[in-house]
């Protein structure tokens, strides 16, 4: 995985949610999509000096997984202990915070606490996932981007606190919605857009019932607006 693999990922899951690829570069894709998004952070191995990706701060020692693994052992000769400073000294030698780690995982960067998923760039605490960038604590999931806390969605971006959610854009604690945008508290819902608290519905914009028709005419324009935003 490297930045361009990324950017293709973005671009398959926008034509999968807009019909069109993302008009804007990685970075600033991040910028706009992903700013509330608790993502791995760069450091540094304290062992080699090497850039990592790191998902907790609580440490100023890190070390890569690959390192960790490489070291013939991690026990230490026995010595005399006579005081506390003595225990602390003694256990700065081992006390790293492991970094970049994936289990059973492929083509994983940038990341740390990946279970079982490949193409993944970016991102934490996600597992048996495919080809996601910029998402936290996602799972079972596939082309989707900047999300959080989420399970079971395909080509979908900001969806948080969700399931079971498909070709969507900014869904909030909502379950089985497909082809929507700004969906928030809601069920079973296909190509719905702005509508809150409503359940086994489609063609509804802000909470309001519009005809098939009528409502692709309206989906454009909100479209247009959202890929237009500065």
């Amino acid at each position: 995985m490297d930045e361009r693999q990324a950017l293709e990922i973005v671009n398959q899951a926008m034509m999968g949610i807009f019909g069109k690829p993302s008009p804007w570069g990685l970075d600033e894709f991040m910028k706009k999509f992903a700013f509330d998004i608790k993502l791995p952070v760069m450091v540094y191995d304290s062992t080699t000096g090497e850039e990592t990706w790191a998902e907790s701060m609580n440490s100023t020692r890190y070390i890569m997984q690959k390192n960790e693994s490489a070291r013939e052992s991690w026990m230490l000769p026995r010595r005399n202990i006579e005081s506390i400073d003595d225990i602390i000294e003694i256990w700065r030698e081992t006390n790293y915070t492991t970094t970049e780690r994936n289990f059973n995982s492929v083509d994983v960067k940038q990341s740390d606490t990946v279970y079982e998923s490949e193409r993944v760039w970016r991102s934490a605490n996600c597992n048996r996932c495919k080809n996601i960038v910029f998402c936290d604590s996602c799972h079972a999931s596939e082309y989707t981007v900047a999300s959080q806390r989420s399970g079971s969605l395909s080509y979908c971006l900001r969806v948080d606190d969700s399931a079971n959610c498909s070709n969507s854009y900014n869904v909030i604690c909502s379950g089985k919605i497909s082809n929507s945008y700004f969906i928030q508290d809601a069920n079973s819902l296909h190509e719905c857009m702005f509508c809150s608290h409503i359940t086994n519905k489609r063609y509804c914009i802000a909470n309001m019932q519009f005809e098939r028709d009528e409502y692709f005419e309206i989906k454009k324009l909100v479209t247009e607006w959202i890929l237009g935003k500065s």
